[in-house]
């Protein structure tokens, strides 16, 4: 069982109750008991993925995909696919990989509910299995060109591919993760989030030592600038894990998923608002409010 320490447990229990259990409290709708018949919209977000081509913004949620085009004020459905995208990660443009849960009405009574390592090429249109159907559910997924992490939270243990998914290997994790970042300059270093601290491995997850007493989501968009948003809505920033982090602004709440694409941030609040700023995290303003 995990434990919860300090004055900021409450947030910290918020913080990975979504992550590590990946469903909703006692009045939320399974998943894998049916489709909820109201829309709920992206309300429960897991991760979110920034397509350059395309200018949009994709929201990872409990209930499927959405998208959000740079200008536009309301999010609208990929497709009628609601699988549980707990995993979330676009590559680049076109190119998208997630994990999670299937559909319930498409969910294989035969086989572990566990989706794997899925890959989209259409912009998250239609979705292929890759590998680990039935094995594994990376709530955490992070790729560096070919080069992929995640974190399975079934077997709460690292899985790393140099292949684009197609083969594995598993590495040991200090605590579970409920985020990871990967140093554009370097994809062998990584530093994982948390429930207590961030830990740092420059040998691709194989080693992890503390970098900082300071859980919470990560982003890491250039070398000398890594951002990290904290439970109560801090954000701030250093310049590398070995670093001081400074408080440079806030989201206003709990964070539940947080993107950097190129100079711009976005995070996803509790409640499914999304924010962005484009001044270094100092000012935010409200991208989508369901």
């Amino acid at each position: 069982m995990l434990s919860i320490r300090g004055a900021s447990s409450g947030a910290l229990v918020a913080l990975v109750v979504g992550i590590l259990a990946g469903c909703g409290g006692d009045d939320a709708p399974e998943v894998f008991q049916g489709i909820p018949v109201a829309e709920p919209g992206p309300v429960h977000v897991h991760g979110l993925g920034y397509d350059e081509q395309a200018r949009t913004l994709y929201i990872a949620t409990h209930t499927g995909l959405w998208k959000l085009p740079d200008g536009e004020r309301e999010a609208v459905r990929v497709t009628d696919r609601r699988q549980d995208t707990m995993g979330f990660t676009v590559v680049r443009p076109g190119l998208f990989l997630g994990s999670g849960h299937p559909d319930a009405r498409e969910a294989d009574p035969d086989v572990p509910p566990l989706l794997g390592l899925i890959r989209s090429t259409d912009d998250g249109e239609s979705w292929e299995r890759v590998s680990l159907h039935g094995r594994a559910d990376l709530h955490v997924l992070r790729a560096a060109g070919s080069r992929i992490y995640g974190f399975d939270a079934t077997h709460e243990r690292l899985l790393r591919s140099v292949d684009g998914g197609r083969s594995w290997t598993r590495a040991g994790v200090p605590e579970p993760l409920i985020d990871l970042a990967i140093d554009p300059a370097d994809p062998r270093h990584l530093l994982g989030s948390g429930e207590v601290a961030l830990h740092e491995s420059t040998d691709a997850g194989l080693t992890w030592s503390v970098a900082a007493a300071r859980p919470g989501y990560l982003a890491w968009p250039r070398t000398g600038r890594l951002y990290l948003f904290a439970p109560n809505g801090d954000v701030l920033r250093s310049s590398g894990p070995a670093g001081r982090f400074r408080r440079v602004g806030s989201v206003g709440d709990l964070p539940h998923a947080v993107l950097a694409a190129g100079d711009v941030l976005f995070a996803a609040l509790e409640g499914g608002t999304i924010v962005s700023s484009d001044d270094g995290g100092r000012n935010w303003r409200a991208l989508f409010t369901p």
